[in-house]
C-alpha cells in the first residue's frame, strides 16, 4: 500500500509543473493544458485525503471539479478558436483583446 504522503509529492509536483507552465509558456493551448494539470493535481490531493481519512467528501468534491473543468474546457477552447481566427496567433502576448 502506497503512502498517503507520496501521492501527495505527486500532486505537489503535478501542480508545480502546472505552475511554470502557465508562467513561461506563450502558447495559449500549452497555458490551457497546465491549468488543467493544476486542477488534476488538486483532485489528487482530494482523493488521496479522502482514502486517508476514510471518506466520500473528497471524492464528492473530485466529481465537481471534473464537471467544471468539463465546462471550462468547452469555453476554453471556444475562445481559443475565436482567437486564431481573428489573430491568427496563439501567443499570448500578441493577444491584445482587453487593452485599450
Amino acid at each position: 500500500m502506497v503512502p498517503t504522503l507520496w501521492y501527495l509529492m505527486l500532486a505537489g509536483v503535478i501542480f508545480v509543473i502546472g505552475v511554470l507552465g502557465v508562467l513561461v509558456r506563450r502558447n495559449a493551448l500549452i497555458v490551457f493544458m497546465c491549468i488543467e494539470m493544476m486542477m488534476n493535481a488538486v483532485n489528487l490531493t482530494f482523493v488521496a485525503l479522502s482514502r486517508q481519512f476514510g471518506t466520500l467528501d473528497g471524492q464528492v468534491f473530485v466529481f465537481m471539479i471534473m464537471a467544471v473543468a468539463a465546462a471550462e474546457v468547452a469555453i476554453g477552447l471556444a475562445i481559443i478558436l475565436a482567437i486564431i481566427r481573428h489573430r491568427d496567433t496563439l501567443n499570448v502576448d500578441r493577444i491584445q483583446l482587453l487593452k485599450w
